[in-house]
C-alpha cells in the first residue's frame, strides 16, 4: 500500500531523526480525514525536490508532528514539459491538468484561445484558476511527485507567443496537420512546449502564428482527441522518447 504523502510549506534543513510539524490544511486532512495515529508512516515533500519519510510522532486538531527516517533530494526532471491548454467548457479542463500532473507535465498554462467556450473573467478567474491549482496539487501528491507542477496565471495568444518562441521545441497539436510527433528531434534537457487547442479547435491565424514563432504543428494519428485528453496523449508520447521513460 502506497503511503500517503502530505505537502509541506519547506523541508529546508530537515535531515534524518529530525521532527518536522505539520500545520494547517494539510494537518487537518491527515488527523481528521485520515484519521492518522501516532506511530504511522506517510511522506512530506515540499514539491520542489525534497522527499522525506517519517512516522507520525505527534498529533493535534491542527498539527501533525513527525520524525524523520529518511530524506532525499530528488533532481528536477530533464526535459521539462510545459502545456498549454485552452479553457474547456465543465470540468474537462480539470481533468487535462489532474492527468497532465500524474503524467509529469512541469508547468500548465490556462490559455483563453479564440474559441474557447469557457470564458474566465472576473471573480471566475480567480475561482478556476484555484481549482486547477488544487487539482494539481492534489495530483502531484496521489502520484507521489517530488516536483509539484506550476499552474500559471491565464495567458493570452501572445503570452503562448512568447513561451513558443522561448521553448526548446515547441509542438501545436492540430488535427489538419501533416507532421507527426514521430519525425520531431525530442531534446534530452531544456523545455518541451505542448499547445493543445479548444473543443472548437484552432484558428487558422491562431497556427499561421505559432508556426511562425517557431512551433511545429503536428496530428495524433487520424483520431480527433478531446481537449482534456490530447495533451496527454502527446506528453506521453513525448516522454517515451527521453531518458525520463527509458
Amino acid at each position: 500500500m502506497s503511503l500517503p504523502v502530505h505537502l509541506v510549506p519547506s523541508l529546508d534543513g530537515a535531515s534524518v531523526g529530525s521532527v518536522v510539524r505539520v500545520d494547517g490544511d494539510e494537518a487537518h486532512h491527515a488527523v481528521a480525514v485520515r484519521r492518522m495515529r501516532v506511530g504511522e508512516a506517510l511522506l512530506l515533500t515540499d514539491g520542489r525536490g525534497a522527499l522525506a519519510g517519517g512516522a507520525v510522532e505527534a498529533t493535534g486538531k491542527l498539527t501533525l508532528d513527525v520524525r524523520l527516517t529518511s530524506y532525499d533530494v530528488v533532481a528536477e526532471p530533464a526535459p521539462s514539459v510545459t502545456v498549454v491548454q485552452a479553457l474547456a467548457k465543465g470540468d474537462r479542463g480539470e481533468r487535462a491538468v489532474e492527468v497532465l500532473t500524474e503524467i509529469g507535465a512541469a508547468r500548465i498554462v490556462p490559455w483563453a484561445a479564440a474559441r474557447s467556450v469557457a470564458v474566465w473573467k472576473g471573480d471566475r478567474t480567480a475561482k478556476s484558476l484555484a481549482r486547477w491549482r488544487a487539482t494539481a496539487r492534489e495530483a502531484a501528491k496521489q502520484s507521489r511527485r517530488a516536483w509539484h507542477p506550476e499552474v500559471a496565471e491565464p495567458a493570452s495568444t501572445g503570452d503562448v507567443l512568447e513561451i513558443v518562441a522561448a521553448a526548446d521545441l515547441a509542438v501545436i497539436l492540430h488535427e489538419e496537420a501533416t507532421g507527426s510527433l514521430a519525425s520531431l528531434a525530442v531534446p534530452e534537457a531544456g523545455e518541451v512546449l505542448l499547445v493543445v487547442g479548444p473543443e472548437g479547435g484552432l484558428t487558422d491565424d491562431e497556427v499561421t502564428a505559432f508556426v511562425a514563432a517557431g512551433a511545429h504543428a503536428v496530428r495524433l494519428g487520424t483520431e480527433v482527441l478531446r481537449t482534456s485528453t490530447a495533451g496527454v496523449a502527446a506528453t506521453a508520447a513525448i516522454l517515451a522518447r527521453t531518458p525520463r521513460w527509458s
